[in-house]
């Protein structure tokens, strides 16, 4: 590899001889390194006389064209090496981000080229559709990220409220899709069946919540509870006054026996009876003195009838004092009224628990 004149030969005059040219076919005026090829300063694999981009970072290195220039496959404007979403559609390429991904500036995942509800709140993230709309799965109107009841029934989504839950107007526990009687009163509510109607166990036509006896047949004219016998009526209405004690005592005149035990008779023959007993004074004294007098004496009358033979379960006493007057006490007559000894007959035993 030498001249006619024994020199080295540099066929592509470029400085190296060729012996150590490992590039011999250089152009001429091509920089070259001391191996004898052309230069690549920034290391791109691209050699500096056909780079157009003689700058390329370290980081795009493997990512750069032809003309040693930072690929962008995407073509979103940012070159591959910096890109973090290398595949960007075409119709999102101009509202992409610093990483060359779409952005999303409602943050409900759907990107803004796709997002046709741009102003989704963030509650929503995560409960929109392809369309970066809030759901709304029952189609209730209410969207699912502020539904309280996200399955409302198809029949029931004209009937929501702003929770999406269907309402309940009369607050009776049946929501009103499902309330075939939508305005039960509110002495009702806890008595009503599936359909929001109210109850009736015994079905004597008198609603649970207005029946004394809701478990046993009777009329509206007792509070649903059976009629009582006229004989019945009548003894209960003489016990009234018939049942004399001593002055300011518990202590049952023996006079009042008689009528005592006619009502131990009653209660033999009618064994669904129950009965309260229930003890009045009138205003003489001391209202609490009257009121504890008033239940000694309703007890008295329990004693009497459970020592000849009645169940003690069938009978309860109470005693109300003179709070209840039925007459003026401004007169003795109607004090003698006030004093006074109750029977309420009762037919179901629920009543004393």
């Amino acid at each position: 590899m030498v001249s006619e004149d024994g020199c080295p030969l540099d066929t592509d005059k470029d400085g190296i001889f060729d012996y150590l040219d490992k590039c011999p076919t250089t152009a001429i005026g091509i920089k070259v390194d001391a191996m004898g090829c052309p230069m690549d300063n920034d290391g791109d694999g691209v050699t500096d006389d056909l780079d157009k981009c003689p700058d390329t970072p370290e980081a795009a290195r493997g990512k750069v064209d032809a003309t040693g220039c930072p690929l962008d496959t995407d073509g979103d404007g940012i070159p591959d090496y910096l890109d973090k979403c290398p595949d960007t559609p075409a119709e999102s390429k101009a509202s992409v981000n610093e990483f060359g991904c779409s952005e999303d500036s409602d943050g409900d995942g759907v990107p803004n080229f796709s997002d046709k509800c741009p102003d989704t709140p963030k509650e929503a993230a995560g409960k929109v559709d392809a369309k970066g709309c809030p759901l709304d799965t029952d189609n209730d109107g209410i969207a699912d990220y502020l539904d309280l009841c996200p399955n409302t029934p198809l029949e029931a989504r004209l009937l929501v409220d702003k929770n999406g839950c269907t309402g309940d107007n009369d607050g009776d526990g049946v929501t009103d899709d499902l309330d075939k009687c939508p305005n039960t009163p509110a002495d009702a509510r806890g008595k009503v069946d599936a359909n929001g109607c109210p109850l009736d166990t015994d079905g004597d036509g008198i609603a649970d919540y207005l029946d004394n006896c809701p478990t046993t047949k009777g009329v509206a004219s007792n509070y649903g509870c059976p009629e009582l016998k006229k004989e019945v009526r009548t003894l209960l209405q003489k016990a009234l006054q018939g049942i004399e004690f001593e002055t300011g005592s518990p202590v049952i005149k023996t006079k009042s026996f008689a009528i005592l035990d006619q009502i131990k008779t009653v209660l033999v023959d009618n064994t669904s009876y129950l009965v309260e007993v229930r003890g009045h004074t009138d205003n003489v004294g001391k209202a609490e003195a009257n009121l504890i007098l008033s239940e000694k004496r309703a007890a008295a009358v329990k004693e009497y009838l459970t020592s000849r033979g009645i169940e003690g379960k069938r009978i309860t006493s109470k005693g109300f004092g003179d709070t209840k007057p039925v007459s003026s006490n401004a007169t003795p007559a109607g004090k003698a009224k006030n004093r006074r000894v109750e029977f309420t007959v009762i037919f179901e035993e629920v009543k004393f628990e």
